[in-house]
């Protein structure tokens, strides 16, 4: 490596994302107004469409129209604040122009659509900025339950709730038998099952959104988080990752293999593994197993 190669790569690991971050603090929580508008009135729910849905592998998708106001609300926003870098948002048209683009922002509008209709408030808003391929900004808004999940690479992780902003730390816990797996309460997968009943697991919490099941490990409450089915989208991960990261944990996919971010196809093939870091790549092995079993190869996905 040349000494300007290498300079180089170090000024991208101790870039200041703060402003970026402030930013999409700022504009979850005035997308979590948007939702709560909506919040009190029945939703009206639309499906998307189904040959794209079915041909993933994903069971049929609901949509509201809070998704689709809060994600124009932000697509908006971002455009206008940074008006160079590209966007990716689950309920706006991909026209792949994102992929000429360094920096890219992931947007899922409102994780946990399910949830919502249930008006259950297990669900929120998720604003993510990828950098090169790697994630380095995240947002978690949960709008109900006015708590923030936030992180910038290098800064550390924070929860907002009840007026106060805490650090976020991973769980301790090594033992395989003792972890507390969090799992999905609308989308749970058969391959779920098998995982716990191969590892002997005695303890599981269901919640609705992705980013939250990531918020409770960051904060401690759950310890891994597993999803081997191809459902899940580069939005459904890119802010998590960043928080799960910087509070000391990891999230790869079921292989142990890192995630890539502004690809061209946006679906998680490989699944998604979410720890506290100490046992990970036991953690893999065991749902590789599992995969393994069913027939699932890592070079093809599911």
């Amino acid at each position: 490596m040349t000494v300007s190669q290498d300079l180089s790569t170090s000024a991208r690991t101790n870039l200041d994302y703060s402003h970026e971050l402030r930013v999409a603090i700022d504009l979850a929580r005035q997308a979590g107004a948007i939702v709560r508008a909506f919040y009190d009135v029945p939703p009206t729910v639309k499906w998307k469409d189904a040959a794209l849905t079915l041909s993933h592998g994903n069971e049929m998708e609901p949509v509201t129209e809070a998704d689709r106001a809060v994600n124009a609300y932000l697509v908006k926003q971002l455009t206008q604040a940074f008006p160079d870098d590209g966007v990716l948002a689950e309920e706006s048209k991909d026209d792949l122009g994102r992929l000429a683009k360094r920096r890219v922002w992931i947007v899922d509008p409102l994780d946990g659509t399910a949830e919502f209709i249930a008006h259950n408030g297990e669900f929120c808003i998720m604003v993510g900025l990828a950098v090169d391929g790697e994630p380095v900004v995240g947002v978690v808004y949960q709008p109900i339950d006015d708590v923030l999940y936030a992180a910038a690479r290098g800064g550390g992780a924070f929860v907002e709730e009840f007026g106060e902003r805490r650090p976020l730390r991973v769980s301790r816990e090594t033992t395989l038998e003792r972890l507390r797996l969090v799992v999905s309460r609308s989308h749970r997968a058969q391959l779920v099952d098998t995982i716990i009943a191969r590892m002997g697991l005695q303890r599981e919490r269901s919640i609705g959104s992705v980013g939250l099941k990531i918020g409770l490990i960051a904060r401690g409450h759950a310890d891994f988080y597993v999803h081997p089915n191809p459902g899940t989208k580069e939005w459904d991960t890119c802010a998590p990752e960043v928080i799960v990261r910087e509070a000391g944990g990891i999230m790869t996919d079921c292989w142990n293999r890192p995630l890539r971010y502004n690809q061209r196809d946006v679906t998680r093939r490989f699944g998604v593994l979410t720890s506290n870091a100490a046992q990970h790549q036991a953690l893999s092995d065991i749902v590789a197993e599992v995969l393994d079993d069913a027939g699932v190869e890592p070079e093809f996905g599911f």
